[in-house]
């Protein structure tokens, strides 16, 4: 076993983002996996988004690395990794730039489209756009251009419903993003070690798209691990999943949401830098169906973030 110097890790979790509950999910899982390891940890709830503060707190924590648990604004959109950077705390994942590129699903889109990685047909809006400036086909899928977890997201069949659906999705960002709905699979691929994961097929069972009840209600999604895909499009979902990953120069781990449309087309709907973390999430799942349980996943992405600087590290128990 690899030996790193390190005497405490701060596991980072809360924040003050609509995803602050399920980013302190993350964080307990992670810290007791850390612990059952015999790691020392300190759990360290950011309870706001003020630079000034949060670095205050940081330096008060004396911290050896952060493992990046925060989902959603001020985790995975480099605000946090940047003030890591500047206090010289070694942390997990993906740097600033990458994390920012991420959580914005335009800028990462642009980025897809120039890399001829497919997406969905869209738009991007913002208020003073007209619906009738919307040149697409119902139905349609509305969203924040900024916001994780599905929060805000709507499905519209028809048009006298798109009005309620922006007015939902503006509410917690200035872009919103309008995109065909395409009529397929659902599927993720997980990326770990810069490596794809085998895919998981989604199927929400109560609704139409992988909503915010489906990813966090027990019952309301089934996951299919591995995907029943062709050997052929399994691969290409794989390779997809990875190319996604190294455009946006994504470090270490990341997951990548995509659709398979009726001919087994990929296309990809966005990226995530910090994606789930308990045992159930879907990152886990995929590493599971290779044989890594959740505390070698954990384990996995802390040493990957140590061996960024030699100046740190432990003896980390099997």
């Amino acid at each position: 076993m690899e030996e790193f110097n390190v005497e405490r890790i701060g596991v980072l979790m809360g924040g003050a983002s609509t995803e602050r509950e399920i980013s302190l999910k993350s964080g307990r899982a992670v810290s007791k996996a850390l612990r059952d390891k015999g790691l020392d940890v300190i759990e360290v709830d950011i309870l706001d988004e003020n630079h000034l503060r949060v670095k205050e707190l940081l330096k008060e924590a004396e911290l050896d690395v952060a493992f990046i648990a925060l989902h959603g604004r001020f985790g995975e959109d480099g605000q946090i990794q940047k003030i890591l950077e500047e206090l010289n705390i070694p942390y997990t994942g993906s740097q600033p730039v990458a994390c920012r590129l991420s959580m914005d699903k335009v800028a990462s889109r642009k980025i897809f489209e120039k890399k001829r990685i497919p997406v969905p047909k869209y738009v991007t809006l913002n208020h003073r756009v007209k619906i009738k400036d919307i040149l697409l086909d119902f139905p349609l899928v509305v969203k924040p251009a900024t916001e994780g977890s599905s929060i805000g997201v709507s499905f519209v069949e028809k048009k006298s419903d798109l009005e309620d659906a922006l007015k939902s999705a503006f509410s917690y960002d200035e872009r919103v993003i309008v995109e065909e709905y395409i009529e397929g699979r659902e599927i993720t691929v997980g990326i770990l070690e810069d490596k794809p994961l085998p895919v998981i097929e989604i199927i929400p069972q109560k609704t139409r798209l992988f909503s915010y009840q489906s990813k966090y209600i027990q019952g309301f999604t089934e996951y299919i691990v591995p995907a029943k895909l062709g050997e052929e499009t399994f691969k290409l979902a794989q390779e997809m999943g990875l190319a996604a990953h190294k455009v946006i120069r994504c470090r270490c781990f990341s997951r990548v949401d995509m659709f398979l449309d009726r001919d087994d087309i990929c296309r990809v709907l966005e990226i995530n830098s910090i994606p789930g973390l308990t045992e159930m999430s879907l990152l886990p799942k995929a590493a599971k169906a290779i044989g890594i349980d959740y505390p070698e996943l954990i384990l996995k992405i802390l040493k990957s973030a140590l061996k960024r600087c030699q100046r740190r590290s432990i003896n980390l128990k099997e």
